[in-house]
Order: C-alpha cells, then sequence, then structure tokens
C-alpha cells in the first residue's frame, strides 16, 4: 500500500491516526501520541458557538504546538455561518486541518442539534461544510457515524455529500448514535462508504487497539487511513508497535511496568504545566487508572489514582506500584 496519503496538501504517513477525544486528547496527550509515532492528531471538540462568543475555554481547546503537526482542530455546532465564523477564528492557532465534528453522541451535543445530530439533516450537514470549507484556506474534513439509528443507516449518502461539498476527507465511525460505543463496530458499513467515496481520503475509525485490529481495519475497508480513540488510552505505544509493524513486520513487545509508569509520569507532567496542577490532576485521575490497567494490583492502585490531588500524589503512586513489583 501507499506509504503516505494527501488530505488537501497536507501529507500524512499511512500508519494510525489519533482520534479526536473530548476530555481526554489534549494537548499533553496528543504530544505523548505523537511521540510514541501517531501519524495525525486531533484536537478536543471546541462550540462554534463558543467560540464567537469569545468564550476562553473554547480558545484554549485551541492551541496547538509544532510538536504536534500535523494536527487537526475539530468544531462543531449546527449554524453553517456561526461554524464558518469559528473556523475563520480557529486559523489563528495556525492548525494544518480544519475538522467538522458530525459524529458526536453526547446528549448535550446531539440534543442541541449539533454532532451525530446532523446526520438526520444531511443537507444542512452539506451546508455546514460548504460554508466552513469556503471560510478557511486549510483542508476541511468531516467525522460522522453509520447513522443515527439502525432506522437510518446514511453513511453513504453522508459521505457524498461532504465529498460534494468541498471536504477533503472524510472520518468514519462505523457505529450508529444510538448504539453509542458498545457494539463492535460495523467494518462493512466503512468499506461500502471507502467504494462510494472515490476522490477523497476515507478514514476508518472505531475498535483498532492493536496490530491485529489495525491490519483488519485496513485490509477489510480498504480505507485511506485508520484512527484510534479509546484504544489508544493509556496506550500510546500501540502507535509505535503499529508503525513498526508497517515498516518491515517487526512485532514490539509490550511496554515494560518502568515504562508505563515513566510515560504516565511524564503525559501527567505536560498536563500540569499547561493547565494547571489543579486542573491536570483532577484529569489525571482517569489516566492514571488507564495506564494502570492491567498491573498487578490494578484495582486497588486504580482506587488510589481516583483520588488523586496533586503531582506528588502522583508520584508517591507511581514508586508504591514499581515497590509492589519489585516483591
Amino acid at each position: 500500500m501507499n506509504q503516505t496519503i494527501k488530505i488537501g496538501n497536507v501529507e500524512i504517513n499511512r500508519t494510525a491516526a489519533l482520534a479526536p477525544m473530548a476530555g481526554t486528547a489534549d494537548r499533553a496527550f496528543r504530544e505523548i501520541c505523537k511521540r510514541f509515532g501517531a501519524c495525525y492528531v486531533v484536537g478536543e471538540m471546541v462550540s462554534s458557538k463558543g467560540l464567537t462568543f469569545q468564550s476562553k475555554k473554547s480558545a484554549e481547546l485551541l492551541v496547538v504546538s509544532d510538536a504536534e503537526r500535523p494536527i487537526g482542530v475539530q468544531l462543531f455546532g449546527d449554524d453553517p455561518l456561526t461554524m464558518a465564523q469559528a473556523a475563520e477564528l480557529a486559523m489563528s492557532y495556525n492548525p494544518d486541518i480544519i475538522d467538522i465534528n458530525m459524529g458526536c453522541p453526547a446528549p448535550k451535543i446531539a440534543g442541541n442539534g449539533g454532532g451525530s445530530a446532523l446526520m438526520k439533516t444531511p443537507k444542512l450537514a452539506g451546508e455546514i461544510t460548504k460554508a466552513v470549507v469556503n471560510a478557511v484556506d486549510v483542508p476541511v474534513t468531516v467525522k460522522f457515524r453509520k447513522g443515527w439509528n439502525d432506522d437510518s443507516v446514511n453513511a453513504v449518502e453522508f459521505g457524498k455529500i461532504a465529498e460534494q461539498n468541498g471536504a477533503a476527507a472524510i472520518t468514519v465511525h462505523g457505529r450508529t448514535r444510538e448504539q453509542m460505543y458498545a457494539p463492535p463496530v460495523d467494518i462493512d458499513m466503512i468499506a461500502q462508504v471507502k467504494r462510494a467515496v472515490t476522490s477523497i481520503p476515507v478514514i476508518a475509525n472505531g475498535d483498532v487497539v492493536d496490530i491485529q485490529s489495525a491490519v483488519e481495519m485496513y485490509e477489510r475497508t480498504g480505507a485511506d487511513l485508520i484512527m484510534i480513540g479509546r484504544g489508544a488510552l493509556g496506550n500510546p505505544w500501540v502507535f509505535r508497535q503499529i508503525d513498526a509493524y508497517f515498516k518491515d513486520g517487526t512485532v514490539l513487545p509490550p511496554p515494560t511496568l518502568e515504562e508505563k509508569v515513566e510515560v504516565m509520569l511524564e503525559h501527567i507532567r505536560l498536563a500540569c504545566e499547561y493547565k494547571t496542577e489543579r486542573v491536570a490532576m483532577r484529569e489525571a485521575r482517569k489516566h492514571a487508572a488507564w495506564y494502570l490497567t492491567g498491573v498487578h494490583g490494578a484495582a486497588g492502585f486504580r482506587r488510589q489514582a481516583g483520588t488523586l490531588c496533586t503531582f506528588d500524589d502522583l508520584r508517591l503512586l507511581a514508586q508504591q506500584v514499581l515497590q509492589s513489583h519489585q516483591e
């Protein structure tokens, strides 16, 4: 297979990208994943309304670093004009790509007409895509799902609409909004979209967690790129493993406990630097729990992770984890 793909004028290695994940794929985690070989990363979704109303919180989510490139920033909303204005504002943060979220299943997003709710209004989705494409001079991509529910599976039609309205690539998550994240992803549906959308790259998303699932997703869908979301949480070396395998068939060993702990500390240290210790440590609780999954005595350590308040607390937890494995 080709070693690279192009989204507009942005060249991306054909390995595995990091999916946008609200509340988890922040700048610190994206930088860690890039270090481990993620070929492309997308930021947390940002409200177009929040951005146009000058919300500081929304603007902070758009801050990107050169270490993350190529990087896309993701916007959500249900009004073409507001989305276009938000995209223009987002350009001051220098993203390589603007991604439009038309797949988020969260009730507070979909319930207000954004995210996956746009799958019920394909015409409006097309208008939003066109408005954003016309507003910026970087490639615009669209991320969506299989459909709203099993009675309205319209990913193929939706993908074609994005293509017709100027999207430079599309990402398909192979579950409906109603399914959220539970049943296995519908790989055949992603393959159907790939066959129907021929002039732009199609990115496959859902259930990729290791080399085997990465290879299967590429082979069965014919996708131009794959994207990993929850499979990377507490597991950024998944990108290194996929990268090495696609390069020359090497199967790297899993990380040692020492490396797991070291990367966890580095990840959270960066988060503290970027968003204050108080904010970062609240979010670190779930990340620490993910990093410690599968470790001997994990249940107790994860409970402890749920009480973290300072970086020193995390250091202490890390020491205890390492000590318990030396005894």
